[in-house]
């Protein structure tokens, strides 16, 4: 098996580097703000990238292009929404996103802002409806940045490290080891299971935290209401 793994990592860094960490930034780029992210997963592309790193400028390197392209991709979601977010939303394709996901999105970051932003870089489908959403409210797009920025910063870090990490380990255990590419893949496999169970755990939290801002909100709305009529 370390055979196998060593010619799959060696047929990913044998692509040139800048091509290989161009892709990876364009991968997120069109996954968080045309709607790719809903059929193509960028992480999978930035993962699988990330294996072919071959020192630590390469790292840092691949760690700027994703950086740059999940924040570029955030921000061009934002500038669309705050353009075409309505007829996007009421087109062909806005409906078969769901008017469900929509209507969470929309409720998520009006109640929760910045941490909705923020919080969405790490949920499916609303990674690529959220900045769209955002877009179409009143925040400013200096507020949307600096969320943004702070959540594919960690979520460049952690997927660009995870796979640089388990190349490493198992380049350092592969000549000792009968199955060092096991270490390699049970890395990456438990990664991808925690991955999922985080996201999972995240979708659960923002539904949660729409559903009590909107409940909050029509509380409010309901005591202004009692207010102006006055006691009856």
């Amino acid at each position: 098996m370390n055979e196998i793994l060593d010619w799959l990592l060696g047929t990913v860094q044998s692509v040139d580097p800048v091509l290989r960490n161009f892709l990876a930034g364009l991968a997120i780029f069109l996954e968080t703000s045309l709607f790719v992210g809903l059929v193509m997963p960028g992480d999978s592309v930035v993962l699988v990238a990330s294996t072919g790193v071959s020192e630590f400028a390469d790292f840092l390197f691949l760690l700027l292009a994703v950086l740059v392209g999940s924040a570029a991709g955030e921000s061009v979601g934002f500038a669309i929404g705050r353009l075409f977010g309505k007829r996007i939303r009421a087109s062909r394709l806005g409906q078969k996103i769901g008017e469900k996901n929509w209507q969470l999105a929309d409720s998520f970051v009006q109640t929760r802002g910045g941490i909705a932003v923020a919080l969405s870089r790490f949920i499916p489908v609303l990674h690529s409806l959220v900045p769209v959403t955002a877009g179409m409210t009143a925040m400013r797009y200096r507020t949307f940045f600096r969320w943004t920025f702070a959540a594919c910063l960690v979520w460049t870090c952690l997927y660009v490290g995870i796979g640089y990490a388990a190349k490493g380990a198992y380049q350092s255990l592969s000549d000792n080891l009968k199955f060092g590419s096991l270490i390699f893949i049970g890395i990456i496999v438990l990664f991808l299971i925690f991955a999922q169970f985080a996201k999972k755990k995240l979708s659960k939290t923002a539904l949660r935290l729409a559903e009590e801002g909107e409940a909050a909100r029509a509380a409010v709305a309901g005591g202004e209401l009692i207010s102006d009529e006055g006691p009856k």
